[in-house]
């Protein structure tokens, strides 16, 4: 970790500890004792609660309140099925109802305090669930299923009626699903399949339709997750509970909105750290989108800026559509560990093969040229005039005989192939039935991911139905496009969790010494003037120019002499903003003249203005290197966020920034830096040299330290310009922002 003036950014692992700069550490965390290992330096917990919910998914006993056998009531249909899903599970199922003395022939209870024994799940068929919340909270039940609608998606009464729920629950003890569920989690799973399974978390039930219906086609199913409005029970507790069976192979996620953003992120670290693929379809890219979520689910989609790079972070996959999510999620839980990178495109067209490899290094697949030694052995089988370097064409005729599986062979055995992708276009017997059989067959001995996209509209045939989708070993795909996402998770997710290093491990538990003078310069609800924003950056060790504050044209001509010309002149106020538009920052001033005029228009203007000023700054000028903008924004869901982009008047006019969420690594803000469209700008253009990387990356994990330690205190933080100077000279601070709350 690169070093400080005030001390290296590591983990202080020190028993007693504070919570920033002297607040007393919080008694619990998530409704468990908390120690001060558990919490940052913010008092926010460093570990995910994993929810015990077997006992959801696996009940022995089971309530049904409001259970109905009155033929056209909508409860009897939802009693029929969870009395067959009971039975398969082996739990024993008990009718609820005041009026009714048998359900089905099942003896039926008045109430739940008159139930025969304890029960695991209550599955509420009540259109309000809250009055049975409290009786159930007498019979010490573990779980509950709210079906009942009418909450928070229906607006402000809704989410005050949720809330309600939400707490009743809280003081319970039980743990509930939904409201505004459905019986999904009660369907029907098949167990005549093995390996690896999928395991489905949706907001929406409809949503998970196509991954659940990955069944039929040979690719097993674990549990599924209707998580509704999640007045309790929300996706971060099942994605943490999924993380750890060890059936499951892969987690697929439908997601309108984050109920908390800390708990999805200490959730998707779960998964990374057990190595557990999480993909993810996640609404609100656009304002429509995320208009429509809200309005479904009544949560807070967050800025879709920091989703995505929050998702990046802890190596979640994010996908747009239903059947990417089906694709991605089905190969990620079957394929095994790649041995390589390198791709290999094989074909029976040119056309094909070139259309395929195009796409896919675009999307960054690595194609390896084969070697000249493995061109010349594809060649034993395949005409001297065809391609075999990358993608390899085989021309047609191969593929009918013998050849077709030596050439799949000795792809495969390539050491530097580690994914052999097929596309075929469209079906041409008995040729394509050899080809997808020699396929499967090679696809059973060897380690190594096979791909096959079949093009062919129908999807009848029995290439495509028997052989390929019988197989477990080949992934079968009907778009190239969705082939290729997939195959790029595989290669990505693997790549990630092989270097992943939790965030959380590294978070600092105890505030630095810098925390308890920055907090005296703040002024609650106040911005701060450039002047006190840049003694805040200097108590963290963020360089900024040599610079005095002065009230007088004397005192400028003096500063100047001392900070040593040229200089910058500024107007300096607590409210003053954008000081460039209103003519208040001059700029190469040579002479004792030039300063006490130039103090004089800057007074001039602001009181003309009516902008009332603590000074004018006369300031270093520092002119080479490269502008950038580094700063601190708050996000609904996740709270502090540190931005890093190119700055100066590029950061309005480009938007090209980078966000991450704190916690994180020097790896995780060079990584932010890969992201900017103009990162060879720091490894210098057109003669300039390059840029303190180094120095950078430092001021971003100062900038990401305030953050934490400042917490909501700090709303915003807007270091923009921040110079980097040449390699080995660091970076520096020429203004800065910072508004308190």
């Amino acid at each position: 970790m690169l070093g400080s003036t005030y001390g290296t950014l590591t983990t202080d692992s020190r028993r007693t500890r504070v919570v920033a700069c002297g607040e007393t550490l919080p008694p619990a965390v998530h409704g468990s004792a908390a120690t001060t290992d558990d919490l940052d330096v913010s008092g926010r917990p460093l570990n995910a609660a994993v929810p015990d919910l077997d006992r959801l998914f696996r009940p022995e006993s089971v309530a049904v309140v409001g259970a109905s056998d009155a033929e056209g009531r909508p409860n009897t249909g939802i009693t029929r099925q969870l009395l067959s899903w009971a039975e398969r599970v082996g739990a024993r199922l008990h009718p609820v109802h005041p009026t009714r003395q048998s359900v089905f022939g099942i003896p039926c209870s008045p109430s739940v305090r008159d139930l025969p024994e304890h029960v695991d799940l209550a599955v509420l068929l009540v259109a309000d669930p809250l009055s049975v919340i409290e009786e159930l909270a007498e019979t010490k039940v573990k779980f509950a299923v709210a079906f009942a609608s009418g909450f928070a998606e229906t607006g402000e009464a809704g989410a005050a009626a949720q809330d309600r729920l939400a707490a009743a629950v809280e003081r319970s003890g039980i743990r509930l699903l939904g409201p505004n569920t459905n019986l999904n989690a009660f369907e029907r799973f098949r167990d005549d399949l093995d390996g690896p399974a999928i395991a489905l978390i949706t907001q929406s039930g409809h949503q998970g339709r196509p991954v659940f219906a990955l069944q039929e086609l040979g690719i097993r199913l674990s549990h599924w997750a209707p998580t509704g409005n999640e007045a309790d029970l929300e996706t971060a507790d099942f994605i943490s509970y999924f993380a750890e069976q060890p059936e499951v192979g892969a987690i697929a996620c439908y997601v309108e909105g984050l109920k908390d953003g800390r708990s999805f992120l200490l959730a998707a670290d779960r998964a990374a750290r057990r190595g557990v693929p999480v993909v993810a379809v996640k609404v609100g890219r656009t304002e429509t989108g995320a208009r429509t979520a809200a309005s479904h689910t009544g949560k807070l989609t967050g800025a879709d800026a920091v989703v995505d790079a929050a998702m990046r972070q802890y190596g979640v996959i994010r996908v747009d559509g239903l059947d990417e999510l089906q694709d991605t999620a089905a190969l990620l839980a079957r394929a095994r560990k790649p041995g390589a990178d390198g791709v290999v495109v094989y074909s029976i067209s040119g056309g094909t093969g070139a259309h395929f490899s195009d796409l896919a290094v675009q999307a960054g697949l690595k194609l390896p040229m084969l070697s000249e030694a493995k061109q010349a052995e594809l060649h034993q089988w395949i005409p001297e005039y065809l391609n075999v370097a990358n993608p390899v064409d085989n021309g047609g005729h191969p593929v009918g005989d013998w050849r077709g599986r030596k050439i799949i062979d000795a792809i495969l055995d390539d050491p530097s192939v580690g994914v052999l992708i097929c596309p075929i276009t469209g079906p041409f017997p008995p040729m394509s039935d050899k080809l997808a059989q020699d396929l499967v067959d090679a696809a059973e001995r060897t380690d190594k991911l096979v791909c096959v996209v079949w093009g062919s509209p129908v999807g009848t045939e029995d290439a495509y139905r028997r052989t390929l989708l019988g197989s477990s070993r080949v992934a079968t795909f009907r778009t190239f496009a969705n082939c290729i996402t997939a195959v790029r998770a595989h290669l990505d997710h693997h790549r990630f969790t092989a270097a992943y290093r939790s965030p959380f491990d590294e978070a600092p538990r105890t505030a630095s010494p810098a925390c308890r003078k920055a907090r005296a310069l703040m002024r609650p609800g106040r911005q701060l003037s450039e002047h006190a924003a840049k003694q805040l950056l200097r108590t963290y060790g963020i360089r900024v120019p040599r610079e005095q504050l002065v009230t007088s044209a004397a005192a400028a001509v003096r500063a100047a002499g001392l900070v040593g010309y040229p200089v910058v002149m500024k107007a300096s106020g607590a409210q003053l903003g954008h000081k460039t538009e209103l003519g208040l920052v001059k700029i190469g001033l040579t002479s004792a003249s030039q300063v006490r005029d130039a103090y004089r228009e800057l007074t001039d203007i602001a009181r003309f203005e009516g902008i009332a000023l603590d000074g004018v700054l006369v300031c270093q000028m520092v002119e080479r290197g490269v502008e950038m903008v580094v700063g601190v924004t708050h996000d609904p869901l996740f709270g502090p966020t540190v931005t890093v982009g190119l700055g100066g008047v590029l950061v309005e006019v480009l938007r090209d920034a980078a966000v991450r969420v704190p916690p994180f690594g020097e790896d995780q803000a060079r990584a932010m830096l890969g992201e900017l469209r103009g990162r060879a700008l720091l490894d210098g253009v057109r003669g300039a040299p390059p840029a303190d990387v180094d120095g950078l990356v430092e001021v971003v994990l100062r900038v990401q330290r305030m953050a934490l330690e400042l917490g909501d205190d700090l709303a915003e933080l807007d270091i923009n310009p921040l110079m980097v100077l040449p390699r080995g000279q660091g970076a520096v601070a020429l203004d800065a922002l910072a508004v308190c709350r």
